[in-house]
């Protein structure tokens, strides 16, 4: 089904206001950010419409949006409005399999705060916490390091669940052919105490990025019998999970004495007896956190368990070591596997990263790097969208060196594929980066000298300027 509204976007006025007349509000931000991520990943800009609480917009227009995004803020869930907007989609389009009603938050709201029919969907959180008070603030630099760590993670991560649920959308039942292009595991990564959240985060992002599809999908149900059922549905549809051990114990749903940790886990272990009686695969990772000084009694009796209980180790294999030298494991376990047949490039590859509308002009660079005895890989700009998004991928996981070419294209464009690069030991890259340069003939951008604070080197001026100040960094990447 064709849509003529990729994604709207409904937020309450105060959250666009500004104090300056010139000043961009963080709504239209928001949009414009939202629009460059798209376009990385479908290859076209998507139409994106914003929705004030006060716009008028009628229910076909309404019908035709694939997606809608409600911005969370105090201020929404207080305007009848917005909540009116998000209830009619959420009716028109609750028969759809794909996800189509997405939710970023603004600003920090407890799930009692949020709408209803929000509450147990994945949120997106776009807004800094300083850890030094605990206070929320607005992020005055969009491109700083903390806003890298957050705010565009978050945004990495809804562009590419809103390309699913568009791609979706678009190919209906051939969803099942964009599985079989990653050969996708479903992996149970189960809910953790408040203290190690972001370490879950970061390991539900690596495997995301790899293709796998990570569970449970939405907030787990506070009743213990509703926790119960999703929980087994999850794990049933698993082949393995991994379940994170902090200080801090959970949370006890309602008509339960375990925490939704100690619960998880032992459902893990039930399921993993299941199928091994129906000799099917399950396999499970527990990791406990190397220091745990703040560790309540009952926590620390629940650790004791796993350590000791035969049972609560069924079929799992227990780490308590860092957080990166676990991720290592799981990457051997899950990843490394399927890249053993993959070529080795023993140091002397370099990925040549191009837009399309560039790829003549890069010929002679080509040429040289190559001359210089350096494998290239460049990306692929045919076949199916997913499938040149893994391409990219892989190629981010095994170069050695990488060089941005930046010809027609313009500088937030670089700006993204200079992200990728900060991003590459998320999706999985264990090696170190050897060298980073942008190569262009034009003359240099403020934004492109700011980049050489991030250690990337700058290579310009004409075609043979160009060229040769090419080769003297091939040569000291070689040294």
């Amino acid at each position: 089904m064709a849509f003529e509204i990729d994604v709207l976007i409904t937020y309450a006025e105060k959250d666009n206001e500004t104090e300056k007349k010139n000043e961009i509000g963080w709504v239209s931000q928001f949009k414009k950010f939202l629009d460059l991520m798209l376009f990385q990943v479908l290859g076209q800009h998507p139409n994106i419409l914003l929705k004030g609480e006060f716009d008028t917009m009628t229910a076909s227009a309404m019908d035709n949006a694939a997606v809608l995004v409600s911005v969370l803020s105090k201020d929404f869930i207080q305007s009848g409005r917005c909540l009116d907007t998000m209830e009619a989609f959420h009716k028109a389009t609750s028969s759809s399999k794909a996800s189509r009603l997405f939710k970023v938050l603004k600003a920090p709201l407890s799930l009692q705060e949020q709408p209803p029919r929000l509450r147990d969907m994945i949120g997106y959180d776009m807004y800094q916490l300083d850890t030094e008070t605990g206070q929320m603030k607005e992020y005055a630099d969009f491109f700083s390091q903390e806003a890298e760590k957050q705010y565009w993670m978050k945004m990495v991560d809804l562009a590419y669940d809103i390309h699913e649920s568009l791609l979706l959308l678009k190919e209906g039942d051939q969803k099942t052919e964009v599985k079989n292009i990653f050969k996708r595991k479903t992996i149970y990564l189960a809910e953790t105490g408040h203290d190690i959240s972001v370490q879950r985060n970061i390991i539900k992002r690596e495997l995301q990025r790899h293709g796998y599809i990570v569970l449970p999908s939405h907030t787990l149900p506070q009743q213990f019998n509703d926790l119960e059922r999703a929980v087994k549905k999850d794990l049933n549809e698993s082949s393995l999970s991994i379940h994170l051990v902090g200080s801090a114990y959970g949370e006890i749903p309602e008509g339960a004495d375990r925490s939704v940790v100690d619960l998880q886990n032992k459902m893990a272990a039930e399921e993993s007896l299941s199928k091994k009686s129906r000799k099917e695969t399950f396999s499970r990772l527990i990791w406990i956190a190397p220091n745990l000084k703040n560790a309540s009694d009952k926590q620390r009796a629940f650790i004791d368990t796993i350590r000791r209980d035969i049972e609560a180790q069924e079929g799992a294999e227990i780490l308590q070591n860092p957080l990166e030298d676990f991720k290592n494991i799981m990457r051997e376990e899950l990843i490394e596997s399927e890249d053993a047949e993959q070529e080795d490039y023993s140091g002397k590859s370099i990925y040549l990263v191009h837009d399309r509308i560039d790829l003549m002009e890069i010929k002679p660079f080509k040429d040289v790097i190559e001359k210089s005895g350096f494998k290239v890989l460049i990306p692929d700009f045919e076949g199916d969208l997913l499938e040149l998004r893994k391409k990219h991928i892989d190629n981010l996981r095994k170069f050695d060196g990488a060089i941005i070419f930046k010809g027609k294209v313009n500088d937030q464009w670089v700006r993204m594929k200079v992200l990728d690069l900060l991003k590459a030991p998320g999706f999985g890259r264990k090696k170190p980066i050897k060298g980073k340069a942008i190569l262009t003939e034009t003359n240099p951008t403020s934004t492109l000298e700011s980049f050489k604070t991030q250690n990337v080197t700058l290579i310009t001026g004409d075609h043979n300027k160009s060229l040769e100040s090419l080769k003297v960094f091939l040569e000291e990447f070689k040294s």
